[in-house]
């Protein structure tokens, strides 16, 4: 049984519909022009009709097809990468391919997302449960064990934080002598320093700027702080409360708190919002639809590499099929091909241009155009600087 004989060009490009891998490409118009003309291109820079080329018409339109889907992985990846920030949230639903809205919108509900912890620390919302509990004060008792007295009993046992305990002093407010009211403060004294004291109703021509009441309030506050055992509370370690001044009745003492666990694990603990399901939205960099690029769409620039890159998926196939059929007989010999330099040779090709379209993509990226346009800026007000000022003599 002899050796079988490869398929060779025959310089006449078939059908394209049906000739790809994977027919993602085959029936867009542009693709269908392009792909002949590219087998024509690509068959004459290995040597045809001088020299046979082992490759058929489908062989040439499978490396266009490779070179698209490469160029699209390429730029969809360096999309991801430099919008994520912005997707993780959206709809899986929605194609970012070719979506300039998309690629020039900042999307704050993810920069929100990421501070909403903090929103539990400050008392401002957040993502944790926060949950509220009481306890019995008596009288004469300062020192209460909470991990007793209430996680044990009401928290199933777990590791509490304090976040808020609810004991303070009567407001000060209440205990200010509103001069407005015309009693305290010889407020009388003061309306008739100012002459208004035959006036009636007194109240009707005070005017006091709002600062005075507030220095009062923090002058009422102060004074209990310095000379008396003023309202305040310590947390001390486990979960242990101690109380000022002692009690002298018996009341309720409330107080908020959150779970350790609630923090450790909020979405799988307690938290049903919409970040703990993640359904349907972008999570990470898997989910982000980026479909294939059209190729209609892709400019002359995109194409030109795509070309280039296919001529080297191209070659990289013929040195494969050469180092299939490394020998070809002739009389009184036989021929080498040249499978392995091909391969190494394309193999570097398509690094080179892989690299190449990179360093494009990163020099287009938002960080570099800010720093572009900020040195722009710069350049433009040196120049300016330059320009002599026009004297005006009245």
């Amino acid at each position: 049984m002899g050796t079988p004989q490869a398929l060779v060009w025959e310089g006449n490009p078939g059908p394209v519909s049906g000739s790809t891998p994977f027919g993602l490409f085959d029936e867009q118009t542009t693709f269908q022009n392009d792909a002949p003309r590219f087998a024509n291109y690509a068959s004459k820079k290995l040597g045809y009709p001088t020299i046979e080329v082992e490759l058929t018409s489908g062989s040439f339109y499978s490396a266009l097809e490779t070179a698209i889907m490469e160029y699209s992985k390429q730029v969809n990846e360096f999309n991801i990468r430099e919008n994520l920030i912005n997707l993780q949230g959206s709809s899986v639903d929605t194609n970012f391919t070719h979506n300039n809205a998309a690629m020039n919108t900042t999307n704050l509900s993810q920069i929100i997302r990421l501070a909403t912890p903090y929103g539990t620390e400050a008392g401002s919302g957040g993502n944790i449960p926060l949950y509220s509990g009481s306890i019995e004060i008596q009288e004469g008792q300062q020192d209460y064990d909470l991990k007793t007295l209430w996680a044990d009993v009401s928290a199933s046992g777990e590791t509490m934080e304090i976040k808020r305990v609810y004991h303070y002093a009567i407001p000060a407010v209440s205990r200010y002598f509103d001069p407005y009211a015309g009693t305290g403060m010889t407020s009388q004294g003061v309306m008739d320093s100012f002459g208004f004291g035959g006036m009636s109703p007194a109240i009707t021509f005070t005017m006091m700027p709002i600062y005075a009441d507030l220095l009062r309030m923090q002058e009422i506050e102060m004074s209990n702080d310095i000379r008396k055992s003023h309202y305040s509370f310590q947390l001390r370690p486990l979960n242990k409360l101690r109380i000022f001044p002692i009690p002298t009745g018996n009341y309720n003492l409330w107080f908020d708190y959150i779970l350790e666990e609630d923090r450790n694990d909020p979405y799988s603990r307690g938290y049903t919002g919409s970040q703990a399901s993640g359904t349907g939205s972008v999570a990470d960099f898997s989910n982000a639809r980026f479909d294939w690029m059209n190729y209609d769409n892709i400019n002359s620039v995109g194409k030109q590499w795509i070309y280039e890159y296919a001529f080297a998926e191209s070659v990289q196939m013929l040195g494969y099929v050469r180092g299939k059929y490394s020998g070809i007989p002739i009389p009184d010999g036989e021929v080498s091909l040249d499978g392995d330099t091909l391969r190494s040779e394309a193999e570097s090709d398509k690094t080179a241009l892989i690299e190449q379209l990179r360093e494009s993509l990163e020099e287009s990226g938002k960080q570099r155009q800010m720093e572009k346009s900020q040195m722009q800026s710069e350049f433009l007000v040196e120049s300016l600087k330059k320009i002599p000022l026009k004297v005006y003599i009245g």
